[in-house]
Order: C-alpha cells, then sequence, then structure tokens
C-alpha cells in the first residue's frame, strides 16, 4: 500500500519543529503528507486506507477524503499540514487543497485548539503530581498551541512558524521557566483563546460545500 503515498501524493511538507522555527542542527524531518487513491480504488470491497506511515522515517500521510473529514473538525495537527511554510511536494490535486484551506477553518477551532493544549496541560500536571518530574517539551507544546489558537482565531489564518517567540518556548523546553512561570503563560492564554473565540470573525461552521466540491474535483479528475 506504500505506493499510494509514493506515486499519489498531492502534498507533503515538513511540521514538527523544523516548521515552528524551534529546531536545532539534530532535530528530525517531521513529515506529513495527502495521497489521493484512484478513484477506482473505492470501487472494491477493500477500501483503499485511510493514512499510511512511511516510507520515510517520522512520515505519515492521510487519504484525501480523510484529511478532509479531519480539517473540517478542526483537528489543529491536520490544519498545519495547510499552512507550513516548508512544502516539499505540491501537485495539481495539492494547489487545490491548499487554495481551498480557508473553508475548513470555524469557530470551533476555539474547543480543539484549547482541549488539545487543555489536555497536554493536564498530562504535565499530572505527571508533577505522580512523580514531581514536569516533561518540558510537553508544556512546551501547551503553550505553542494556545498561541496558534488565539491567532487563528483573530487573523483567519493558522500560525505554524512561531521564531518569533523561539527564546522563551526553547526556555520552556530546557525547563528554565518555573512550572509556576509555564502555567501563569498558559492561564493568560486560555484567556486570550477566550476573548478571541468571542470576537472572532471566522464563521460558525466551515464551508463543507466548498470541500465536497473540491473532493469531487480530486476524485473526477484520479478516474484512470
Amino acid at each position: 500500500m506504500i505506493e499510494l503515498v509514493e506515486r499519489h501524493t498531492a502534498l507533503a511538507v515538513v511540521v514538527g519543529s523544523r516548521a515552528y522555527g524551534l529546531h536545532g542542527p539534530d532535530s528530525d524531518y517531521d513529515r506529513r503528507g495527502v495521497y489521493v487513491a484512484p478513484t477506482q480504488a473505492f470501487w472494491r470491497l477493500d477500501k483503499p486506507p485511510t493514512h499510511l506511515d512511511g516510507p520515510a522515517a517520522e512520515q505519515f500521510s492521510w487519504e484525501f477524503e480523510r484529511f478532509c473529514v479531519l480539517a473540517l473538525q478542526g483537528n489543529p495537527t491536520v490544519l498545519e499540514v495547510l499552512w507550513s511554510p516548508l512544502v516539499e511536494t505540491v501537485t495539481v490535486d495539492g494547489e487545490q487543497l491548499l487554495a481551498a484551506r480557508q473553508a475548513f477553518l470555524s469557530r470551533r477551532v476555539a474547543e480543539t485548539y484549547g482541549s488539545y493544549a487543555r489536555d497536554q496541560l493536564n498530562r504535565v500536571a499530572a505527571r508533577r503530581a505522580r512523580t514531581g518530574e514536569t516533561n518540558h517539551k510537553q508544556a512546551m507544546h501547551m503553550i505553542r498551541l494556545l498561541v496558534a489558537g488565539v491567532h487563528v482565531l483573530r487573523t483567519g489564518d493558522v500560525l505554524v512558524d512561531v521564531r518569533h517567540l523561539r527564546d522563551r518556548l526553547l526556555a520552556v523546553r530546557r525547563g528554565e521557566l518555573s512550572w509556576d512561570e509555564v502555567a501563569a503563560w498558559g492561564a493568560d492564554l486560555l484567556v486570550e483563546l477566550a476573548d478571541a473565540a468571542a470576537t472572532t470573525a471566522l464563521p460558525e461552521q466551515p464551508d463543507r460545500d466548498e470541500v465536497d466540491q473540491l473532493l469531487t474535483a480530486v476524485r473526477q479528475r484520479n478516474l484512470q
């Protein structure tokens, strides 16, 4: 099945620390992509896989339709793919996906980004309570998610490159900020997230009609 990624990738990007502007010389290349299974493959009893690992290390790809469903739900990990500044591969299908990226955004990103960040916060707090240790990397990503959530609600664009906060975020990751300072930063950002959600110009729901038209066009283009 990996040939679906090798032969039918529509969009491939680098995400993670290198896209965030938080990388060091030894940082991995985290790659994410979208592949388009040939339309006729859906006419069989055994459908194409919705996602695949590989073939490279730290590479993960979604089939086009599955990617669209997750993006419509406001999944932060998926939305980052559409705004990554590090694009490695893009076909006609990928260009159309990028052109339609605003259609995936809605006010539900306040909940998804907030929920992801709170989950990270709860995990860090639980580990501290259990072991006395702090997962500083997890704490950094909690802050980054909240910053990105506020940004998308205020601007209508997904923030990936956070190098303007590089020094402070890396200080969190290195444990140079106390947990009280990190928790206070997170609490302030949660307030900002709520304020941004209350005033955002994003629509109540994503534009499913536009995404349906996109998916139909992609399936028709890949009939052969």
